[in-house]
């Protein structure tokens, strides 16, 4: 597998974003909008990316590696590109980070996207949270896990089904392997 730069903790001003998984159709806790397929929406822009050598020739960047919640599920590793994530804007087809799951042969596979604003930059020119695809953003505070300031995020599972909802943070079906609390 071709190397691929990572994004360490010093100096980072990229913030988390990815999502997908679905095979068709909508899935529970993610509307249509204008009777579209939102996360049809999501795929088409990301369909290139399943490739992560794409991706990473796109502008995105390894930003960790696998995240997870014990108990809850994982969102895979993220690459996040700090030119979107730093645009103070939102847009379905232009996701600020992809999830990709690691394979048992190694291989990256495309789980979703995720997008991501930063809360002082967004809340500078707007009265309420981010929206899209009929739903709130969720705001994570600083301090955090990340060692980030303060943003709003909004996955989208268009690649691997996530069982709680298309747009929750963490995906049951998703491991981490060789972290605490997963196994495969």
């Amino acid at each position: 597998m071709p190397a691929r730069r990572t994004i360490t903790l010093t100096g980072v001003t990229a913030v988390l974003a990815t999502a997908a998984a679905l095979t068709g159709g909508l899935v529970p806790g993610i509307a249509a909008v204008g009777g579209s397929d939102p996360l049809g929406q999501v795929r088409q822009a990301t369909r290139a990316y399943r490739d992560v050598d794409r991706a990473v020739a796109a502008g995105y960047v390894q930003f960790f590696g696998c995240v997870h919640e014990p108990l809850a599920g994982a969102m895979g590793t993220h690459f996040v590109n700090q030119a979107l994530v730093g645009d103070g804007t939102i847009e379905a087809t232009r996701p600020e980070a992809l999830m990709y799951d690691v394979r048992p042969d190694g291989r990256l596979e495309l789980l979703g996207a995720e997008y991501v604003v930063f809360k002082d930059a967004w809340d500078a020119r707007h009265s309420a949270p981010p929206r899209l695809f009929g739903q709130t953003f969720v705001t994570v505070a600083t301090p955090n896990r990340y060692g980030l300031p303060a943003f709003y995020e909004l996955h989208a599972w268009a690649w691997k089904t996530n069982p709680t909802g298309a747009t929750k943070d963490w995906n049951p079906r998703v491991l981490c392997v060789s972290t605490e609390g997963h196994t495969t």
